[in-house]
C-alpha cells in the first residue's frame, strides 16, 4: 500500500494517510525500529541474501526509454563551453557539458518559432569532469563526440608601455 505523510500532529506520533483513508499511525519509536531493520538488510551481502551478481559493466540502455533506434543514430557532444565574449567574467566555462545533436525542426506557421519533437533537443547536462562525461555516454550507450577545449595563453601586458617611446611599440593617437 503506498501511503502519503500528512504532517505531525501530535507530540511523538505521526499520521499516515492511506489510499484506502484508513488511519495509520504509528510511534516514533517503531518508525526507528524500522528504519533500524532496512539498514540490516541493506548491510548484508548480496551473497548472504541469496541474490545473484552480475560482473561487468552496468547497461542503462534498456531501461532509459530511449528507442533504440535512436541509441544507434544520435550522437552526443562534450565539451567545454567558452568563456562568454561580452563579460570579462569566467562563469560556467570550468564545467563539462553534454548536449544532444538537434533532429528535424520545422518553422511554426503561427508565430513563427522554431518547433521540434524531439524532447533531448534542449537539453544540456552538466558535468565536473571530463571522465565523468564520458563514463556517463559509455554507461547509456550513446556515442559521443569529445571536443577538448582550445587553451589560449594570455599576453602579457604591462601598463608601462602606453608610455613607451620606440618606434616598434608606439601607436599613433591620431
Amino acid at each position: 500500500r503506498s501511503a502519503i505523510l500528512r504532517g505531525v500532529q501530535g507530540s511523538n506520533k505521526i499520521q499516515i494517510a492511506c489510499l484506502s483513508r484508513t488511519p495509520v499511525t504509528l510511534t516514533d519509536i517503531q518508525i526507528k525500529d524500522k528504519i533500524k531493520d532496512v539498514k540490516e538488510i541493506s548491510n548484508k551481502s548480496a551473497a548472504d541474501q541469496g541474490l545473484i551478481t552480475v560482473e561487468g559493466a552496468e547497461d542503462l540502455s534498456l531501461v532509459s526509454g530511449v528507442p533504440e533506434e535512436q541509441l544507434l543514430e544520435r550522437t552526443v557532444r562534450i565539451f567545454k563551453p567558452a568563456k562568454n565574449a561580452m563579460q570579462s567574467g569566467t562563469a560556467g566555462i570550468k564545467r563539462w557539458k553534454i548536449e544532444w545533436n538537434t533532429q528535424e525542426r520545422w518553422e511554426n506557421n503561427l508565430m513563427g518559432w522554431s518547433s521540434s519533437a524531439d524532447p533531448l533537443s534542449n537539453l544540456q547536462l552538466d558535468f565536473a569532469t571530463k571522465e565523468e562525461a564520458v563514463a556517463w555516454a559509455e554507461k547509456n550507450k550513446w556515442t559521443y563526440i569529445l571536443e577538448d577545449p582550445k587553451e589560449r595563453a594570455p599576453k602579457a601586458k604591462s601598463y608601462a608601455l602606453n608610455f613607451a617611446w620606440n618606434k616598434r611599440t608606439r601607436k599613433s593617437t591620431k
